[in-house]
């Protein structure tokens, strides 16, 4: 005789090791397989209980499945519960064997004990494949129409599975569905409004045809909340709260962007955001319901305010999920009303200080949505305190999103030098590349705050030296404007500072432990150019001495700027004009500054207003004439991939192809390599590329070439044009190219685009991104906007130049990025583009 199921329990939870366990589990399984040969039917429920036993400690448990059917097909009620049972366990729908129970579950269905049905459908609910769906279907459409409030519900549960499993059998159950919303039993509605959300999820042609039962909807919402005590439903002092939920959920499906639905829901939502106890965390899950479904259809403004001020009710909770869910929900509802999130600013803020880390990510994202032209430097300061006690793997993340508001909604360039200097101060190891990057650019385009900046970084660098991003930065202000510190250039003169003082900071950053090789390649830089800044003659040769020393650096690099920057001395004749003041460079943002950066280079000549040198982006060998001069030294930052012969673009937004290693344009190394036979003075061939992290080579000469007597876009009459060009037209969005040609200049390109968009949804935070091989300078205009209009109503413009430098040699080629956001989900694409021969 075989043991009892708590027998069994009991033996295996006294095994010590899991030998023991299974020699106790094998022992069982062999009784249980010689009870089923010998037929013991008074045993075989017993036995189908402890194989459901194994089978949840992880043993095979598929040769005891038929036991499962004879136990169905039995008359006994506790027969068939242990079937269903093993059945719902044992077995999924892909198993074969179910085809075997069809009958025994049709039969089931139809059974007067109602119990015995409901087993039926549970199991018809949980395992049923497509076929046995199909089959049972006319049985679970009768049950729906039962006068028994247990099977309707059942019943409703059931046909969730079976809509999923065979969907063309919806219409035979959607008019069943309207007849669940009259019942007065809480079960029959609560799955009744289930199944129809699931319908509406999972076919959106049905929520037109259940938007007529809104009112309904709406009544039966409205006498849950306003009923009095309902013992039978209540929980904690609330009617029913997972009917409620479920009701909203559904209402939010069907409101969204029907107004006439909208308006009649918005006095129910009112009441249950202003009557519903939030005290409770029933009443904090209706809450948040509710919030949802207000924010998703087209709510009333007042309605709004009231769910914004619900989830600022959440923030002061002391529960730290609520908090959580939110800030999270305001994340998501700030584009419909960011004033109305304003006003519990003080209070996101505040999260900032909570112990939890997803709190506090949750806040930092939110704060970083809400920065604005008018609240910049508030929030500014508040982040700004708080970076000073982030913790090490918050920093990161807080910096970078404090630069990035900075950089976008600074009210002028002085604050926006001493935000990020202060950045810089508390966390420069931790902020990325393109910050100081951008910072340099800013400082050498304002010639007003040239004086200012130097300043500002000396008494920075002698403070600390242990952030060495600001280090990197502060060395390359001395380098440039040293003269204007020493001098006191400007009329906001902080502190005086002597030639002595300079040389004695550059042995300090030289000496102090923490000082990383790259800095050292700054700091020589910025030496040899103080040579030509100071008067003193003594103050040069101290800066040569320190030169030459690295002449013997066990480090390579060092060692070679040292020997060349030597070599320059035995120049005086051009050393000035090699190392004078970086031009004064005009940048316009536009939307493509996030894949390029403007270049740091100190020694290049004037750029044009919104030019980007998308050249500098790539890494190529090409195999042409030559446009630029040769470097004369080779090192791992030079190193090119020649791929002239294949398309050298499909790397830029992550396409498949030989890959070139990506210059990056923010790296600030200000290494330049000068060719060992002088240079005319007037131009000098200078490779800039350590400047810009990469091995491009420019002058001043290649860089003017984009015919500096036209303008970026010629106001002048055009000619050559050629036909409109659909470069781009999937999920909706269609990109047109208008190229036009100038006969007087065969090797530029101007170039109209235009962005339409045939959805009925708006295409927001559009952005245009473009890149090109380093032969051809691009030139990009601002767009006209950043949304583009829905059904064709409107456009998006803007205008690109392109001038190809081996044109007749290369072809031009173009690869496109575009990003929007489509029904608040983000929408990416790239695509290549070919132009016509010749072009």
């Amino acid at each position: 005789m075989s043991l009892r199921l708590r027998d069994l329990i009991k033996n295996v939870r006294a095994c010590k090791t899991a030998a023991e366990e299974r020699a106790e589990i094998q022992k069982e399984c062999a009784n249980i397989r010689t009870s089923f040969k010998e037929e013991q039917h008074e045993y075989r429920h017993r036995n189908v209980a402890k194989l459901l036993f194994i089978h949840m400690l992880g043993y095979p448990t598929h040769w005891g499945q038929m036991e499962c059917i004879k136990l169905i097909s039995s008359v006994s009620y506790p027969d068939k519960r242990i079937g269903y049972l093993g059945l719902m366990v044992l077995l999924d729908e892909k198993q074969e064997v179910l085809t075997l129970v069809t009958n025994h579950m049709k039969n089931d269905l139809i059974h007067p004990n109602q119990f015995v049905a409901g087993m039926a459908l549970c199991a018809l609910g949980n395992i049923s494949s497509k076929d046995m769906a199909r089959d049972l279907a006319p049985e679970v459409e009768k049950l729906l129409g039962s006068t028994n409030p247990y099977l309707r519900k059942k019943a409703a549960l059931c046909a969730i599975r079976v809509l999923r499993k065979c969907p063309d059998l919806m219409e035979n159950f959607v008019p069943k569905i309207r007849s669940l919303l009259s019942e007065r039993n809480h079960g029959v509605l609560l799955t009744g409004v289930t199944l129809m959300t699931e319908l509406c999820e999972t076919d959106p042609h049905n929520v037109e045809f259940f938007r007529r039962l809104v009112p309904t909807l709406v009544r039966i919402l409205k006498n849950l909340v306003m009923s009095g005590y309902a013992p039978e439903y209540d929980v904690s002092g609330i009617t029913d709260p997972f009917l409620q939920v479920r009701i909203l959920k559904l209402l939010r499906l069907l409101g969204k962007g029907d107004t006439e639905s909208s308006d009649v829901m918005n006095d129910v939502l009112a009441q249950v955001a202003t009557n519903t106890d939030h005290t409770r965390n029933v009443g904090n899950a209706i809450l948040y319901e509710c919030v949802q479904t207000i924010m998703n259809i087209d709510a009333e403004d007042g309605l709004r305010l009231l769910a914004i001020n619900v989830l600022g009710r959440f923030l002061a909770n002391k529960d730290n999920n609520i908090r959580y869910v939110a800030l999270a929900t305001l994340s998501k509802v700030i584009n419909a009303d960011i004033e109305a999130v304003q006003r519990h600013r003080n209070t996101i803020v505040d999260c900032l200080k909570d112990p939890d880390v997803s709190i506090r990510r949750r806040a930092l994202d939110l704060i970083y949505a809400l920065v604005n032209e008018s609240n910049i430097k508030i929030l500014a300061h508040e982040l700004l305190n708080f970076l000073q006690s982030a913790s090490v793997e918050f920093r990161a993340d807080l910096a970078t999103k404090l630069c990035d508001v900075t950089e976008r909604f600074a009210p002028n360039k002085r604050w926006h030098v001493d935000t990020i200097l202060r950045v810089l101060s508390i966390a420069g190891n931790y902020v990325p590349e393109e910050v100081p990057c951008n910072l340099v650019t800013l400082i050498a385009s304002t010639p007003e705050l040239h004086s200012y900046s130097v300043q500002k970084m000396y008494i920075a660098l002698t403070n600390d030296m242990s952030q060495q991003t600001l280090v990197q930065v502060a060395l390359w202000c001395i380098g440039e404007f040293g003269d204007l510190l020493v001098s006191g250039g400007g009329s906001d003169r902080e502190i005086t500072v002597s030639e002595n003082d300079v040389l004695e900071l550059f042995e300090k950053v030289l000496k102090y432990p923490g000082t990383t090789p790259n800095t050292r390649d700054y700091a020589l830089t910025a030496m040899m150019k103080e040579t030509t800044r100071l008067t003193n003659p003594s103050s040069t040769q101290k800066l040569k001495q320190l030169i030459s020393s690295f002449q013997n650096n066990i480090d390579v690099e060092l060692q070679q700027r040292a020997v060349e920057y030597s070599t320059i001395f035995k120049w005086d004749n051009i050393r000035k004009q090699l190392l004078e003041r970086i031009p004064v460079q005009e940048v316009v943002r536009t939307n493509v500054t996030t894949l390029v950066s403007p270049t740091l280079t100190p020694d290049v000549g004037k750029k044009k207003e919104g030019s980007s040198n998308v050249g500098n982006l790539l890494d190529w060998d090409d195999a042409g004439p030559a446009t630029t001069p040769t470097p004369n030294k080779t090192t791992p930052q030079t190193s090119t991939n020649n791929s002239a012969t294949l398309n050298p673009l499909l790397e830029i937004f992550g396409g498949s192809g030989p890959s070139a290693p990506p210059v990056s344009v923010s790296t600030l190394d200000p290494f330049l390599t000068l060719s060992p036979t002088p240079a005319p003075p007037t131009t000098p061939a200078i490779d800039l590329s350590g400047l810009l992290g990469g091995p491009s080579i420019i002058t001043p000469t290649s860089l003017s070439t984009l015919s500096p007597s036209s303008p970026v876009m010629p106001s002048s009459p055009l000619n050559g044009p050629l036909p409109t060009m659909t470069v781009y037209n999937k999920n909706g969005l269609m990109v047109s190219f208008d190229v036009v040609k100038q006969a007087q200049y065969p090797n530029i390109t101007l170039i109209n685009c235009s962005f339409a968009n045939s959805l009925p949804a708006q295409m927001s935070n559009f952005e245009f991104k473009a890149a090109v091989p380093k032969y051809v300078n691009l030139q990009v205009k601002p767009p006209s906007g950043n949304i583009v209009p829905p059904l064709n109503s409107g456009k998006v413009t803007q205008q690109i130049k392109m001038q190809n430098t081996l044109h007749g040699d290369k072809p031009l080629l173009l690869k496109i990025k575009l990003d929007y956001q489509l029904n608040g989900a983000p929408v990416s694409d790239v695509a290549d583009v070919s132009f016509p021969q010749g072009v």
